[in-house]
């Protein structure tokens, strides 16, 4: 599948802008690949920076502010040149997608509301900037595929997926926002929880996953919360039995929680579970990215097909 963004001529230049990705499907980590092509009008257009950014919806700080449009990863593909009078100017890039890029697509499905766009800013003289817009498909990398997975597995059903502003605390995290994935949590682990909500921000050699789990005592709203942190790295996924690693967290992370909680009523801890428990494995070493898949050594063609 082949994606262009087009902008309107300009009635000042005279410039139209096309960004054409040959596959708008990706991961983090990986590299985008694609081409800005500006034609001009009857008059040269001199060009003085052409960028590209990633952009997406972002839930603020204050809950009673409305979501803002927010670019969060901009790189320069080319300086200062000019196109000159009815004539095509074509720039090829391979657009490097931040380990923090957040996952808009799971099981080929959009992940409810979230979405991402590359925008393209072309700075012309004297001060007039024109862009075109095209939007990314993110799918999940391995390591997050895999956890997503056991969850669906064990019984969690998605409920909301959205960006947070600001940073998370104890994580090195590069990014201003962190998406939040929002689950109902599944009949075998209710009780001392009733959502959950899962984090992951990773880097070149790893992730970390975020448990964040909350139990409402009441209808107004009172709340117990707790967050428990996971670490495991990108290699050695197809070695590990992730429905019984994630069932191991979060029996860690909920019966942390429940001993924390001030009513005893429902701090039981929980003793049984469908599938093996045991503390999750010790993570291997980290290696060299995955092998192609993202971040490692080899790399994506830009070939016309629409799947990773």
């Amino acid at each position: 599948m082949r994606l262009t963004g087009v902008s309107s001529e300009s009635v000042w230049t005279g410039l139209s802008v096309s960004t054409t990705l040959p596959n708008p499907s990706t991961r983090p980590g990986l590299r985008l690949p694609g081409r800005v092509t500006l034609t001009a009008g009857g008059a040269d257009v001199p060009v003085r920076h052409l960028r590209l950014g990633l952009v997406a919806q972002v839930e603020p700080e204050d809950p009673g502010s409305p979501r803002r449009l927010v670019q969060y990863h901009q790189v320069p593909i080319a300086g200062r040149f000019v196109v000159p009078a009815g004539r095509r100017r074509a720039v090829d890039f391979a657009f490097p997608l931040p380990w923090e890029t957040p996952v808009t697509i799971f099981g080929g499905v959009p992940l409810m509301s979230l979405r991402t766009g590359l925008r393209t800013e072309v700075s012309v003289d004297p001060d007039l900037d024109q862009g075109a817009m095209v939007p990314v498909f993110v799918h999940p990398l391995p390591v997050q595929q895999h956890v997503l997975a056991a969850l669906e597995t064990l019984g969690f059903v998605m409920r909301q997926a959205g960006l947070q502003q600001g940073r998370l605390p104890g994580v090195e995290q590069k990014l201003p926002f962190h998406e939040r994935l929002g689950y109902w949590v599944a009949p075998l682990y209710a009780g001392p929880i009733t959502e959950l909500e899962v984090i992951f921000v990773t880097n070149a050699a790893g992730l970390e996953v975020l448990l964040w789990a909350d139990r409402r005592l009441s209808l107004a709203g009172v709340t117990h919360q707790s967050i428990s942190r996971f670490r495991v790295w990108h290699t050695g996924t197809e070695q590990r039995d992730w429905v019984a690693t994630v069932d191991g967290w979060l029996r860690h992370a909920i019966n942390r929680h429940a001993a924390a909680a001030a009513h005893a009523d429902w701090s039981a801890t929980i003793r049984e579970s469908a599938h093996v428990s045991r503390h999750p494995d010790q993570p291997v070493q980290p290696g060299f990215g995955l092998k192609g898949t993202a971040g490692g050594t080899g790399g994506v063609s830009s070939g016309n097909g629409g799947g990773i």
